[in-house]
């Protein structure tokens, strides 16, 4: 009766317990908090471990600022790209005036040649060599002086007037030949076969004769005034054919022997030319033989001067025979013919003119070369004269500037020639200035051109400006951030990665397993980390890495570099934890070491790794901008917020000119491995169970 009594009291009891808990729940008055049993099921949800974390952490006011700040970058480095226009390579160009090097002009001191007799080839050795016959004449005051080129062909170069040579060659035609002793062929009589050192055979009566004398094993023979020798030599039936004297083969009728003694003489003696009767002859030498050419009437090939050809109109043009026709006759009849028109020129003081048929001016001559700087030939003849006549006026005062005011071709905004209604050129007056630079003059003036738009103040298009090669500052802000955060992520993901495997062997096992892996940490904590970076990022420099590649490198050696710290919070971490009573149970019932290590023991370290990754990606990004700015790290195209600063850190004056670009990416830095650290302080406190908050 009693434990009836007992059991309906109970049951009283919980149901009036129950009653005023769904009672507290229900119905709170103002400015009164809930009172929950020690035992309630929602005290245990308030209190579960994630909730209290994020609790805390939600607590931390310069928390809650850094993980503001950190989604806005990433905000920035990864979705805004995706829709903003301009890319970080783009190069943006644009029209505008600039001082550009329109002309240059030089006095012609060396001598140009112009071709007038196609069929009579001047040889290189004395085509290369005529400024310095030229000088020689000069010098000796000569008006004609000759020569024989290599060619051994005899060449007279004379002045025709001033400024003006000519270079005449000889006509020639081969009359005789020599020839030195040597071996002639090879004769095989088991075949009655020749095999002959020059390549030429000789005639059929010339072989009968070895093969004659070869059959009596040998022997001398007279051959066209030559001497031979048959001799036996290795090999069966084997003989070798010898010319045994050097000797004169004339082929032409109407000179004699005595012209043969002459001509032999002249070749043993090493003469060039030589004189018989009322004829000339030259000597042509090769290897082991000779041939005897006659002298011809010569005939002007080349003409050569310094003066320079202006057409008035530079649409047209002239060749070589043109020009060298047009300066025999400036000397001589002052009219001459080219491609069956006729022309006429005429000196008047220091101007040459070239008039055509119709008496129309043609051509001036000119002592200065006068061209666009691309080497173009295209400036007014008019323009080319004034140039002129400053130039002459610098040499006289020995100025280094002058300023000349000059119609020529006007351009639109976007750098093209403008034209009237009648399709002709638009001149406008634009100011030149001639600057003397050593021997050649420099024309200088503003021109209309297509140029990279480089370090653009910010407008509407380009919100923060464009750089030093032309490119949006506010794109490569972007890429270069996600860059960085990208590095410091990756770093940080390799280094967890091998300090959470290398440190957990190393606490779990112990005994020799302990000892290898700390002195491996300790070996890695002595390497001087930024000199192996420098050496590598200057080796990368001299192989020719590309970026992306280098990007991939520089992300492995820091990560390889950083896991000895990771290693050893996780060792000592799981030192502590090993010893526990839930870590002896799991042991007791047999559960796998790597199934403790990564299920159990890991997870348990997870709060201090997450602490500890958060805190070092700000230190990645700093150790990536640091050594990008220095040139060693991450490099152009590819945008980094470090190699953006390099880019501007050239002199004090660039760094105030510039401020603009490196400012702002100076900001992203600092506000990013804040903020990074911030959040880095918020989780240390939210995973601490002692902290105050």
């Amino acid at each position: 009766m009693s434990n009836r009594k007992s059991d309906s009291f109970n049951e009283a009891l919980k149901a009036r317990e129950e009653k005023e808990r769904d009672r507290l729940l229900n119905e709170v008055s103002d400015g009164e908090e809930k009172v929950m049993a020690l035992d309630d099921t929602q005290r245990v949800k308030v209190l579960s471990p994630g909730r209290l974390v994020s609790k805390r952490f939600f607590r931390n006011k310069l928390a809650l600022v850094g993980l503001a700040v950190l989604i806005i970058m990433f905000t920035f480095a990864f979705l805004c790209p995706l829709v903003y226009p301009y890319s970080q390579t783009e190069i943006f160009y644009k029209y505008d005036k600039l001082m550009i090097d329109y002309a240059s002009a030089s006095k012609r001191t060396e001598y140009s040649k112009y071709q007038l007799d196609k069929d009579v080839e001047l040889h290189y050795s004395v085509a290369n060599r005529i400024n310095s016959y030229i000088d020689e004449m000069e010098e000796k005051g000569e008006s004609s002086i000759h020569v024989v080129g290599d060619d051994n062909v005899a060449y007279t170069i004379s002045r025709v007037g001033d400024k003006v040579y000519s270079v005449s060659a000889a006509s020639s035609a081969v009359v005789a030949t020599y020839s030195d002793s040597a071996t002639i062929a090879k004769y095989t009589g088991m075949g009655k076969s020749f095999t002959w050192e020059g390549g030429e055979a000789m005639p059929a009566d010339f072989q009968q004769l070895v093969i004659d004398i070869a059959a009596n094993k040998g022997g001398e023979f007279e051959y066209e005034g030559f001497s031979y020798k048959v001799e036996p030599t290795t090999g069966k039936m084997a003989y070798l054919v010898l010319r045994t004297s050097g000797g004169i083969s004339v082929t032409d009728e109407t000179l004699d022997e005595d012209f043969a003694a002459t001509a032999a003489s002249a070749v043993k003696n090493g003469r060039a030319v030589f004189d018989y009767g009322d004829r000339s002859f030259a000597v042509r030498r090769s290897d082991n033989s000779a041939e005897i050419v006659e002298q011809g009437g010569e005939s002007v090939a080349v003409v050569a001067s310094t003066l320079v050809f202006n057409l008035y109109n530079n649409k047209l043009s002239i060749n070589d025979e043109f020009k060298g026709n047009a300066l025999l006759a400036l000397y001589g009849e002052g009219s001459f013919e080219s491609d069956g028109e006729s022309y006429t020129i005429k000196s008047d003081g220091d101007d040459i003119i070239i008039y055509d048929n119709d008496g129309d001016e043609f051509a001036a001559l000119s002592d200065y070369a006068i061209r666009r700087f691309s080497g173009e030939d295209t400036m007014a003849i008019d323009l080319k004269d004034a140039i002129e006549d400053t130039i002459e006026k610098m040499e006289e005062t020995s100025s280094q500037t002058e300023t000349i005011v000059f119609a020529i071709p006007a351009m639109d905004e976007n750098a093209a020639p403008i034209y009237d209604e009648n399709g002709e050129l638009v001149y406008a007056d634009s100011e030149l200035k001639i600057v003397r630079h050593a021997a050649q003059y420099v024309v200088n003036c503003e021109q209309t051109t297509y140029l990279i738009d480089i370090h653009a103040e910010p407008t509407a298009e380009h919100w923060f400006g464009t750089d030093g090669d032309g490119m949006d500052i506010l794109a490569r802000a972007m890429y270069g951030g996600r860059i960085s955060l990208m590095v410091g992520f990756v770093v940080v993901m390799i280094e967890m990665f091998l300090g959470i495997i290398l440190g957990g062997l190393a606490g779990f096992f112990g005994g020799w397993v302990d000892t290898l892996i700390m002195r491996l940490v300790d070996i890695f904590y002595c390497i001087p980390s930024m000199p192996i970076l420098i050496i590598t990022g200057a080796l990368f420099e001299q192989l020719k890495i590309s970026a992306y590649v280098r990007l991939v490198y520089l992300m492995a050696i820091l990560g390889i570099l950083g896991w000895a710290s990771v290693a050893r919070l996780v060792r000592g971490q799981i030192l502590s934890l090993r010893e526990q009573e839930f870590m002896v149970a799991e042991e007791a019932t047999g559960m796998r070491a790597a199934k403790r290590i990564f299920r159990h023991l890991i997870p348990n370290v997870m709060p201090q790794l997450i602490v500890s990754a958060t805190m070092g990606l700000g230190s990645v990004i700093i150790t990536e901008s640091t050594l990008s700015f220095l040139g060693l790290g991450v490099k152009h195209p590819l945008a980094t917020w470090g190699n953006m600063i390099n880019s501007v850190t050239g002199s004090s004056e660039d760094m105030i000119r510039y401020a603009y670009i490196w400012v702002p990416i100076g900001a992203l830095i600092c506000l990013t491995v804040i903020a990074f650290n911030f959040v880095g302080d918020g989780l240390r406190d939210a995973f601490d169970p002692r902290s105050k908050q």
